[in-house]
């Protein structure tokens, strides 16, 4: 569904940004080495230094196996590569903080990517970072949730106030893969947790929720509310593919296309294509 354009506001420039999904080094050997994951984050680094989008955003499972101090420097050594002028907003996942994490995994993550929740801003678009692994299992940190939840509403409200064309959620977990609501399962969040993040999402205006975790590409719909899971930078399961996802933002909406590494684009055309949403 676009966006619509208030009566009297100016059209703004339209600009693209990229996403990519579960670097998660060592996932190819169980740990043993990330020579895989190296070759892969390197050649998205590449064509994102080649593209030069406003920025990236990077959904979360960094690394394979939580505090790995290898795997974290090995990613932030290749996550550096980015261009010094291209921001890059991590996502925290379950990989990088466990499963079910305690005040001292957020902590340890804080200390080694920075804050687990938080606001990007580009123009009149405003993204809120998630951690949703503290959504989907929040029993040593509720405390965490709760704050990060009193946290959210404000900055949703705020956002509708200064007028933002676009806010947009990306947090690592799916909120959902194919139905809002579908059945708890291990890649999407728990209903109890999920129908009230929603019920805020849409009041806010909110239409697009970009997320990970998943290791394949999925779309999905609720209304307004668009659920895109971008498949890996790392390992694929089922059947995925290895690649980075492309969204370009306009006045009316954002549009995305999920690129493989055998064809990502050697450009990207801002022209209005015409043709609405991209599929995956």
């Amino acid at each position: 569904m676009l966006l619509a354009i208030a009566a009297g506001v100016s059209a703004a420039e339209p600009f693209f940004f990229i996403q990519i999904a579960d670097p998660q080094l060592g996932m190819f050997t169980d740990n043993r080495d990330f020579a895989q994951e190296t070759a892969n984050l390197e050649f998205a680094v590449a064509a994102i230094n080649r593209l030069r989008p406003a920025f990236v955003v990077v959904l979360g499972d960094l690394v394979n196996k939580p505090g790995d101090a290898g795997q974290i420097l090995e990613y932030r050594r290749l996550i550096g590569r980015v261009d010094p002028s291209i921001p890059v907003y991590p996502v925290a996942g379950n990989h990088d903080i466990q499963n079910a994490p305690s005040p001292a995994d957020l902590e340890a993550y804080t200390r080694h990517f920075g804050p687990d929740h938080y606001v990007l801003r580009h123009a009149d678009f405003t993204g809120i970072v998630l951690n949703s692994v503290i959504i989907h299992t929040p029993q040593h940190v509720a405390d965490r949730l709760a704050a990060q939840e009193t946290w959210l509403q404000s900055e949703l409200d705020r956002a509708r106030a200064d007028g933002a064309r676009h806010i947009v959620i990306f947090a690592h977990h799916p909120w959902f893969l194919k139905t809002a609501d579908e059945p708890d399962e291990y890649f999407n969040i728990p209903r109890e947790r999920r129908e009230r993040h929603l019920a805020w999402f849409r009041k806010a205006g909110v239409k697009t929720l970009f997320s990970g975790h998943y290791h394949r590409n999925a779309i999905a719909r609720d209304g307004d509310l668009e659920a895109v899971t971008t498949g890996p930078v790392g390992k694929p399961l089922g059947d995925g593919k290895s690649g980075l996802r492309i969204a370009i933002v306009r006045d009316t909406g954002i549009e995305h296309q999920f690129y493989h590494f055998g064809e990502i684009p050697a450009c990207v055309d801002l022209k209005p294509s015409g043709a609405g949403q991209i599929s995956p």
